[in-house]
């Protein structure tokens, strides 16, 4: 009796060894140590905005130790319950032990997908802007529903979101937003939603109940911290200040405190009016803009090297990355990687996983064909 159990700890063992490797968590231990010591100095709260990046970035590191840690207790919890059941040969500890080595796989599943992170940049707080296509109301409606499905899926993984900037439709939905999102991989797992997301449906806005196809893009970019040296010409930079819109209360304030910048060489216009300090709102708005120009050269460069490899110029960025069809069948599908599901409510609602894991193996295999 619990022979198979046995068997299946020491292998839940031994894939968990090999992950502490895989996420390098020794280093990240002595990341963690030079934080701490970086924190204990004297002054370090003078800059508190700096002083908070630095707290967050600490709190990131520590949850991807924590996490190998918790889930060896779990191992080790499960191996004691095997002990007990056979000295005791006690039937009742089976339920018990089928739940715990339950939690155990599904904790160690996701582990394994954090390993898939190879990027420096994934641990890195995600900046994600939603802006509708053509197509008037039906477009804004989309970006709405895709706002409420990543916001959704933040809130089930525990990452912290913070609107950077909300800009309404005109008569439902919204014209655009910004998010700034900060978590254990936060900028590795959101990374997936990057592209064009084309919805099927028969239109709520139509009186005649005719199917319309809408299309909204998701922007998705690693916050630039900074050991990331983005040198911004202030010369090149035009910048308007206008009153705060949206439902006003709280998150939104009134007064002539937004912020809106133009990179001249580049045409890039980012904005930010969630605080009530202007001040604050451009030093956002700047971060948003390294982030954006610090991607534009990433990209470049990766199109650049596939071109070598390939021996093509022509590389498209942005293109449609997956179909929501709500009639007349439903279905769900991802064209990189063909994941596809008929639950749509529940991927609306933020059940995103599926997709994102998808993605990061195919995402690895893409780099890795590239590579030889």
């Amino acid at each position: 009796m619990y022979e198979m159990e046995a068997e299946t700890i020491k292998n839940y063992a031994e894939r968990l060894k090999e992950l502490r490797q895989c996420l390098n968590v020794e280093q990240v231990k002595a990341d963690i140590s030079a934080l701490e010591r970086v924190m204990s100095t004297p002054g370090f709260w003078d800059a508190p905005e700096e002083a908070q990046k630095t707290v967050q970035r600490l709190k990131s590191l520590k949850a991807i130790v924590t996490a190998p840690d918790d889930l060896q207790r779990e191992i080790d919890d499960a191996a004691v319950l095997v002990e007990m059941g056979v000295e005791e040969e006690d039937a009742s500890i089976a339920q018990e032990l089928e739940d715990q080595l339950q939690s155990v796989e599904k904790k160690l599943h996701q582990l394994e997908l954090n390993s898939l992170f190879m990027d420096p940049r994934d641990t890195h707080p995600a900046i994600v802007s939603i802006h509708p296509g053509a197509g008037g109301t039906e477009s804004c409606d989309w970006a709405e529903m895709l706002y409420r499905m990543i916001t959704r899926f933040c809130e089930q993984r525990g990452f912290e979101v913070e609107v950077l900037d909300y800009q309404p439709g005109d008569e439902a939905g919204l014209k655009s937003a910004s998010l700034r999102v900060s978590g254990p991989f936060c900028y590795g797992t959101l990374k997936s939603e990057e592209g064009v997301h084309r919805l099927v449906r028969i239109s709520p806005f139509d009186a005649n109940a005719r199917r319309h196809t809408s299309f909204s893009a998701i922007e998705v970019l690693a916050e630039v911290d900074d050991s990331i040296d983005i040198e911004i010409k202030e010369d090149d930079i035009k910048l308007d200040v206008f009153r705060s819109s949206g439902a006003g209360g709280q998150k939104v304030n009134k007064t002539s405190s937004a912020v809106r910048l133009t990179h001249l060489p580049t045409g890039i216009v980012v904005a930010c009016q969630i605080e009530r300090s202007q001040h604050r709102n451009r030093e956002t708005a700047m971060n948003m803009l390294k982030a954006k120009l610090y991607d534009i050269e990433i990209k470049r460069q990766e199109v650049e090297l596939s071109a070598q490899r390939e021996g093509q110029q022509d590389v498209a960025w942005g293109s449609q990355i997956r179909s929501y069809v709500l009639h007349p069948y439903q279905m769900i599908k991802d064209h990189r990687t063909g994941a596809e599901t008929g639950n749509v409510t529940r991927v609306l609602d933020g059940e995103l996983d599926m997709f994102i894991e998808a993605y990061l193996k195919w995402n690895l295999e893409r780099k890795s064909r590239n590579n030889n």
